[in-house]
This record gives C-alpha cells, sequence and structure tokens, in this order.
C-alpha cells in the first residue's frame, strides 16, 4: 500500500478518542515501559556486581586491572565491525547497550554459576575430577553459556520486534551480546594466568599471560561472536517467516542454537584431539566458518540495499519521494554524501535529520517488502503511515541532500555518435555511419538501479 500525501491522520471521534467508541484500557503498572525498563536495569546491574565481586575474587585486585586492560582492547573493533554490518538500517544504541551488558553481566554470571555447579556434581558423582572438568568443558559449558546468550536475543525479538526486521539485526544483536560475553570471560582468563605467573615467576613471551593474550585476543577474538551469529541467523530467518508458520518460526532459532553449541564444543574440546588439535579444528573449522559467515551477511547487506532500490520506487508514485531518492537510498556512499552536504549546509542537526531520513526510508521499505510477501503483521498499515508520517516531516533537508548525493554518484552515460556527418569532428574519435548497437537495454523506471540523473 503506498498512499499519497499530504499526510493521513488517523481516524478519531470528535473527542479525539479512536474511531468506534473502543475505550482505551488502562495499562497494569507492571505493564508500563519505565516499569520494566527500570526491573531490566536493577538485573542487569545487580548481575554485574555480582560477576565484578567472584571475577575480582578468583584473579585478585592486580589480576583483574591486567585482565580488564588486555580484555577490552578487541572490544571496540568487533562493536564497530558489528556497526558497519548494520549500516543500512541501523538499530537503536538502546539494544546494543542492552545486549552487550547482558553478555557481559547476566550471561557470564548465569555461565559461571551454572558451570561451576555441574562440574562439581560430575566430580562428585564420577569421583574423577579431570574427566568431570573435560566434560564440563566440552558439554556443559556449550549448553550452558549459548543458551544464556540466546536469552539475549529472544527478548529483543520479542520486545523490540520492530527493530528486528532480518538476518543482519539477528547477527548485530547476537555478536554484541556474544562481545560482552567474551569480555568478562577474558578479564577472568587473563587475571588467573596473570596470577599464575605471578607465582611461578613468568614473564615475558614464554609467560602464560602471554600465550592466553595470543590465543584469545589475537587469534580467536571472534569465537564467541562466531557461534553465537548462528542463533542470531536462525532468529533473523524466522523474523523473515510469515507468522502463519508457527512451527518454523520455533524451530528455526532452536536449530541455530543447536549449532552454536555444536561449534562450540567442537572447539572447547580441540585440546582432546592431540597436541595440534586445536590448531586443526582453528584452520579446518573457525577460520572457513568465520569467512563463510562474514560472507553471508555482506550478501545480506548487499540485498537489503537491493530491496530498499526495488521497492521505494511506489511512493515516487505516490508523490511521497523524489525520483532520484530511491536510488540514493539504495547506494552506501551516495547516503554518506547526503549526510555530509546536509552536516556543510545545516550543521549537525541537519545532518542528523538525513540520517534519520535514511533509516525511516529504508524501514520503509522492508515493511513493504514484506506485506507484498504476506510476512507483514496486522498493524502494516499503522506503521506504514507512521513511517511516511517521519518522512514527510524530514523532506525540506533531506530531499536537497539526497538529489545532490544523486547527482554526484550517477554513472555516466555512453553517448552514441549520431549516424550523420558531422562538422569539424574528423579526427576525433567520431564515425560515420549507423550508430553501434546498445549493449544493454533500457531498464524500466521500477527497476532497482534507475537513477534519473543517468539520462
Amino acid at each position: 500500500m503506498a498512499i499519497c500525501p499530504p499526510y493521513p491522520t488517523p481516524p478519531s471521534g470528535p473527542t479525539g478518542a479512536p474511531a468506534g467508541g473502543a475505550t482505551p484500557r488502562h495499562a497494569q503498572w507492571w505493564q508500563r515501559t519505565w516499569v520494566r525498563y527500570a526491573a531490566l536495569s536493577t538485573l542487569l546491574a545487580l548481575s554485574g556486581l555480582v560477576i565484578l565481586a567472584l571475577v575480582r575474587e578468583q584473579t585478585g585486585t592486580q589480576g583483574f586491572l591486567v585482565g580488564l586492560a588486555l580484555a577490552i582492547l578487541p572490544v571496540p573493533l568487533l562493536i564497530a565491525a558489528f556497526r558497519w554490518l548494520d549500516r543500512v538500517e541501523p538499530g537503536p544504541w538502546r539494544n546494543l547497550l542492552f545486549s552487550f551488558a547482558w553478555g557481559a553481566c547476566a550471561a557470564a554470571l548465569i555461565a559461571i554459576i551454572a558451570n561451576s555447579f555441574a562440574t562439581r556434581w560430575i566430580a562428585m558423582a564420577t569421583a574423577d575430577p579431570s574427566s568431570a572438568d573435560t566434560l564440563g568443558a566440552t558439554v556443559i559449558a556449550p549448553v550452558v553459556e549459548e543458551t544464556a546468550k540466546a536469552a539475549a536475543v529472544l527478548l529483543v525479538f520479542l520486545f523490540r520486534r520492530r527493530d528486528f526486521t532480518g538476518i543482519v539485526d539477528g547477527v548485530v544483536i547476537a555478536g554484541v551480546t556474544a562481545t560482552g560475553f567474551a569480555f568478562t570471560e577474558n578479564i577472568l582468563y587473563l587475571g588467573t594466568a596473570f596470577g599464575t605467573d605471578q607465582l611461578s615467576g613468568g614473564s615475558g613471551i614464554a609467560s602464560v599471560t602471554a600465550a592466553t593474550f595470543f590465543v584469545r585476543i589475537i587469534m580467536s577474538p571472534f569465537a564467541h561472536p562466531l557461534f553465537t551469529v548462528l542463533t542470531g541467523i536462525g532468529f533473523g530467518i524466522s523474523a523473515l517467516s510469515a507468522e502463519r508458520h508457527h512451527v518454523r518460526r520455533v524451530l528455526l532459532p532452536l536449530s541455530g542454537l543447536l549449532l552454536a553449541m555444536g561449534m562450540h564444543a567442537m572447539w572447547n574440546g580441540s585440546s582432546t584431539f592431540g597436541e595440534y588439535g586445536f590448531f586443526a579444528v582453528y584452520a579446518v573449522f573457525m577460520v572457513p566458518a568465520f569467512g563463510l559467515l562474514t560472507w553471508l551477511v555482506v550478501w545480506t547487506r548487499q540485498r537489503e540495499l537491493r530491496t530498499v532500490r526495488e521497492e521505494l520506487p511506489a511512493y515516487v508514485a505516490a508523490g511521497w519521494l523524489t525520483p532520484a531518492e530511491p536510488y540514493a537510498l539504495g547506494s552506501m556512499r551516495a547516503r554518506r554524501l547526503a549526510r555530509e552536504y546536509a552536516l556543510r549546509r545545516g550543521g549537525k542537526p541537519a545532518a542528523r535529520a538525513v540520517s534519520e531520513y535514511e533509516s525511516y526510508a529504508t524501514s520503509l521499505a522492508f515493511l513493504r517488502h514484506r506485506g507484498r510477501r504476506g510476512r507483514a503483521g496486522a498493524d502494516f498499515v499503522v506503521r506504514e503511515r507512521e513511517l511516511l508520517h517521519e518522512l514527510w516531516w524530514r523532506r525540506e533537508v533531506a530531499r536537497p541532500a539526497l538529489d545532490h548525493a544523486a547527482r554526484m554518484t550517477a554513472p555516466p552515460v555512453a553517448v552514441t555518435a549520431p549516424p550523420w556527418p558531422v562538422h569539424g569532428a574528423y579526427g576525433y574519435g567520431y564515425t560515420y555511419g549507423p550508430p553501434a548497437p546498445a549493449t544493454r537495454t533500457t531498464l524500466p523506471y521500477s527497476a532497482y538501479n534507475y537513477n534519473p540523473y543517468r539520462s
């Protein structure tokens, strides 16, 4: 559906109440947004304090500080990588902050308590502490840790459904959650290694701290994000499924979770495969899996841009967008140029308005794409109007910037020599006779790569 401007107001009665005489019900106190935010913030804060005390108790103050300084190094790089993947339709920062806090605090606390309890129980039941440690690392830890991290993805999927629309959203939420979890776990491992060196007198490259840093920070900073991203992909595909496919929407996240547990178990058990088992698993499984998932996410990102170029022309025909906007909004380079143009002309407020315009237009394209495929929810029309309303209020600032970006990124147009002689053109590359046949067909207006400035 592509309604025509100006933006229609929601139907209402003479007193401003919804049409039909329906009276909105007042939410109970526990259903209010601020109560949920307060409860969630309190839970994460308490988890953070408890996990801080537990890690400091195991590593000591000095070991904790050393572990913290070393463990934080890969975090900005990983967060920046996931934000780059999410540039087509950036999710709100509050979702990323929640995901990171959940992984670093709640999931890490659950993992420490559950893994310790399970390992002790197995050791007491079997009277074999060494086998209990091996079993705990290869079986218990993957199940507990991946389930704890998947809880964050599930919460965003259920309570922030508008922000969770596809595979990239699942990858970003899962990856940031796992980054937070790995951050806390690295503090524990590096702090413990530093304490071991303090007792044994080890230092330099041959120290346990250096070896732990090389394995966990240099070689495999992507390990935990790689595992949990499989769960995120399952939720992302589920988000693309129609609401009537209940079994598929449940089985896909579970399948992703099981794959994450399996890869995590293989990674943890690589040390039991012999002297070079770790390096074999790293080279044969981890690196190819990382490359494959990276390609999948980048390909999905490009497909999202293509969806923007294909779906927005309907709103051009309805008068909501200008002809150049679908092309500009479907190019990351054009988007960047539009923000820079707005920044030069109107400062940071204008650049922010253009950025918001790009985000809302992308959400509108995805919403229409789901609607055409029968995957949109019952609130499709309401959501479409909300997004169009947001675009309409920002059009005065965004349209000139996007128009400029479309002009700057328009590819050159091939010029064919006319079939008649041109005076003074001899010797400058012109030829006489009929023009050369066209090398490409002219695309219709609705094609995804249409740009009015090409002609």
